[in-house]
């Protein structure tokens, strides 16, 4: 490591102005960056981390926000250093995408859709470079081919829809990585993406920044992904740094009571080894915590027999049906009373395709779903609308499934009205005490969904979910958006509700570690079918399946002692589930490994 910094950011201050005054993003924050280091910058949504990174980029100014105070300075390819603070928008064209890279959270907003992969990689070529466009689209396949992208001479003609979302993520990191920036910036890049995928993007983004030299700032709030990436960690809480130090020192001997915090929040994989139940996690700061496992009954409340959803590819002039998406095929499992089960598995593995597949959101093309002793396949609209009272369901985007024109009374209200459950005062009474069930002031009644955070907003989508006491409740990647924090307390709640009133959770999530804190059991789904099965502890501490096999070694573990290796990870690319209208697939057939453990002896192509 040189000892002169590529980036040192010195008593930054960023405000933003709105209708009731200046709000500040960044009060008071000073780091540097070395060359072919990373630095992660770690806090929750609104602690300033991503605020901290659009100002180096001055792009900050694009979202009303304004460096009110402090130096940026930016140690450039010549060899002068520049306070980039004080440039005009003119010269920072230059250095963006030239000599500071950025890879966004989200791909698909950080890709044009209506330019090909190719003309998106070679813009930034011919723009900072004066390459020709020979020259530009020969390194943009060698680009594709060093972030590892099969078939890319196939791919630089496609357009960003056409690529998965950790295909466009790939083409991302090329595009960052294009003109060779001295600086890559990383905000969240692996939020949104599977374990698998997460696993080989860090292994990539390590492997560049060796081969390259390049220094990188890395902003998450995933702590497992710092022990990972970082060489330093800088800690950040409402706009200020609270801690800075190396890794192994933040890990093992945080001196802030929010790093600490931060730490305790975080689920690690192995956490409930030798522990028969799940049971809610340790919050730090929180007094008189119920901390008792949830034993649930041996009493089968669902059973779901040779489920089978498949959707049609229409195709050609009369658009007929040319082919079949095998979602999910010949799925079987039962749930018992009072207990999880968690479906897990990569994007495209079908597991919400299952989830909704039950509750009859899409409809099932063959199988038998049994609840409490009702067959919900045979239901007509009405007997299935009666049906619902015991089965809800809690979205991954707790936004998208509120209503943002209602009150968030009259949303955790409108199932019971819709029913007739209750009204008038009653009813009052009923939302009131649900918003006290999810640990949320009554004040918030009279509040709108834009007024509320991520976390906040999903304890209304399941306190709506909770209203028409259900047995059963579907959540699909519920806690998946969330802060660190805050998924442990909404974790905290459900484990809590389960134990109150005995409620049954089918668990869909791609989160390994948050999965064994919660479940009973779990199946583990690839390209639609269940392909291992089994109590938690089995399948966690003595996977049989290959491809559960291949899962668990993704998933990074929160100790900076045990980071993975590009060579830990074999994934063979997942093969395409569309297959023609004439294609009869085998029946699922198991294996009974240990009792109660199956594993799938169909090929599956693993």
């Amino acid at each position: 490591m040189l000892d002169h910094p590529i980036a040192e950011i010195r008593k930054l201050r960023v405000e933003f102005q709105t209708k009731d005054g200046p709000v500040v993003g960044v009060e008071d924050v000073s780091f540097d960056v070395y060359p072919g280091e990373t630095v992660c910058i770690v806090g929750e949504s609104g602690s300033g981390k991503s605020v901290s990174s659009l100002s180096l980029m001055r792009l900050v100014e694009f979202g009303g926000g304004k460096i009110a105070n402090g130096e940026l300075l930016f140690d450039r390819r010549d060899g002068h250093e520049t306070n980039l603070a004080d440039l005009d928008q003119d010269l920072m064209k230059r250095i963006r995408g030239n000599e500071i890279g950025m890879i966004f959270q989200e791909p698909m907003t950080a890709l044009n859709p209506v330019f090909t992969v190719g003309r998106q990689l070679t813009e930034g070529l011919r723009v900072h470079m004066n390459m020709n466009r020979a020259a530009a689209e020969a390194r943009a396949l060698e680009l594709l081919r060093q972030v590892r992208i099969p078939e890319p001479e196939r791919r630089l003609k496609q357009y960003p829809h056409e690529l998965s979302g950790g295909m466009r993520q790939r083409v991302v990191i090329a595009m960052a990585m294009a003109c060779e920036p001295r600086l890559l910036i990383a905000d969240e890049p692996t939020t949104a993406l599977d374990v698998t995928i997460q696993a080989e993007i860090l292994a990539l983004m390590d492997r560049l920044k060796r081969e390259t030299g390049t220094a990188v700032m890395f902003i998450t709030h995933d702590m497992a992904v710092v022990a990972q990436m970082a060489d330093r960690v800088v800690v950040m809480y409402r706009g200020n740094k609270v801690e800075e130090g190396p890794v192994e020192q933040i890990f093992e001997n945080p001196t802030h009571d929010y790093t600490k915090s931060l730490l305790a929040a975080v689920p690690k994989l192995g956490e409930m080894r030798d522990k028969p139940c799940p049971e809610p996690m340790r919050l730090l700061g929180v007094e008189g915590q119920n901390l008792k496992p949830v034993p649930g009954t041996q009493e089968v409340l669902l059973r779901v027999k040779g489920l089978t959803t498949r959707f049609p590819v229409k195709g050609g002039f009369l658009r007929r049906t040319v082919a079949n998406v095998h979602a999910v095929e010949d799925v079987s499992f039962t749930i018992n009373r009072g207990q999880t089960l968690s479906l897990v598995g990569e994007s495209g593995c079908g597991k919400s395709t299952a989830g909704r597949s039950i509750l009859r959101l899409v409809e099932p093309l063959a199988g038998e779903v049994d609840l409490d002793g009702l067959d919900i396949m045979k239901l007509d609209s009405s007997g299935l609308r009666r049906a619902r009272l015991d089965m809800q369901m809690i979205f991954q985007d707790p936004f998208a499934s509120l209503n943002p024109k209602m009150k968030l009374e009259e949303q955790v209200a409108e199932p019971m009205r819709n029913y007739g459950i209750a009204s008038g005062s009653e009813l009052q009474d009923r939302v009131a005490n649900l918003f006290d069930r999810v640990h949320l002031p009554r004040s918030f009644m009279r509040r709108y969904p834009h007024e509320m955070s991520g976390g906040q907003r999903q304890r209304i989508a399941i306190a709506r979910a909770l209203a028409l006491n259900p047995k059963l409740i579907v959540s699909d990647e519920a806690v998946s958006a969330l802060d660190v924090s805050v998924q442990a307390q909404v974790l905290n709640l459900m484990m809590e509700l389960q134990a109150e009133l005995g409620l049954s959770y089918l668990f869909i999530s791609h989160d390994m570690a948050v999965v064994e804190r919660v479940s009973h059991y779990v199946g583990v789904m690839y390209l639609g079918r269940i392909v291992e099965m089994g109590p938690r502890a089995r399948i966690f501490e003595n996977p049989q399946h290959p491809y559960t096999q291949a899962l668990m070694a993704a998933v990074p573990i929160a100790d900076p002692h045990k980071r993975k290796s590009e060579k830990d990870l074999n994934f063979k690319p997942i093969p395409s589930p569309i297959h023609p209208t004439d294609h009869e697939p085998e029946p699922s057939r198991y294996d009974e490994v240990e009792p109660g453990h199956f594993i799938l002896l169909t090929d599956s192509g693993y």
